[in-house]
């Protein structure tokens, strides 16, 4: 993927300020490109998802590191904070024009949620961008299989599984999960190349 020289500013300094970030917006990139396939997503199209995938948490560039970081429960003050990072990335990538829209509707709509409890606008089923629902579930499979700070142990890839069908139709669009349901764990597993 070719970016921008602004765009490879930002993520020079994701990767200094947040390394885990980093890698986490790596490994959601290449499960997008994953998913596209049992989508039927290809050409153009699929490109906007990797790298709108790619993107999705470039806004963390601009939240302090102690909550990023941050060991056990946020406050509510630091919840309000880590939840301005969608505004922040879409802001930062409509200013580049080498994006294009679609790519700051994934960034700034991924917490979405399908019954519309999501954030930042409280978007509801197919109000949300295509991408952005399926950059929501890519993100929440990696979130939960990965090692993260604020949590005691990462989830195998079944019970990853099975928390995202558990929330099919609430928190995610279900032909999204189903579509991810259709990989199998050998293409899921993608930290056995990073």
């Amino acid at each position: 993927m070719d970016y921008s020289p602004e765009a490879v500013k930002w993520f020079n300094l994701l990767v200094r300020r947040h390394p885990e970030t980093y890698h986490h917006s790596i490994r959601v990139a290449m499960l997008a490109e994953k998913i596209a396939e049992p989508l039927k997503i290809t050409g153009a199209e699929k490109d906007m998802l990797v790298r709108g995938c790619f993107m999705h948490d470039i806004g963390k560039t601009m939240i302090p590191r102690a909550i990023i970081e941050q060991r056990g429960p946020l406050t509510e003050a630091q919840w309000r904070i880590i939840k301005l990072h969608p505004v922040i990335g879409a802001e930062l990538v409509e200013v580049d024009p080498a994006f294009g829209p679609g790519i700051a509707d994934i960034v700034r709509w991924h917490h979405e949620r399908w019954d519309g409890r999501g954030y930042p606008d409280g978007l509801k089923g197919k109000e949300i961008p295509y991408k952005a629902r399926i950059c929501a579930v890519v993100d929440a499979f990696d979130s939960m299989t990965s090692d993260r700070h604020y949590r005691e142990r990462k989830l195998t890839m079944a019970e990853a599984k099975l928390e995202l069908h558990q929330h099919r139709e609430t928190q995610f669009d279900p032909e999204v999960v189903d579509a991810l349901m259709e990989l199998s764990d050998d293409m899921l597993n993608i930290y056995s190349i990073m």
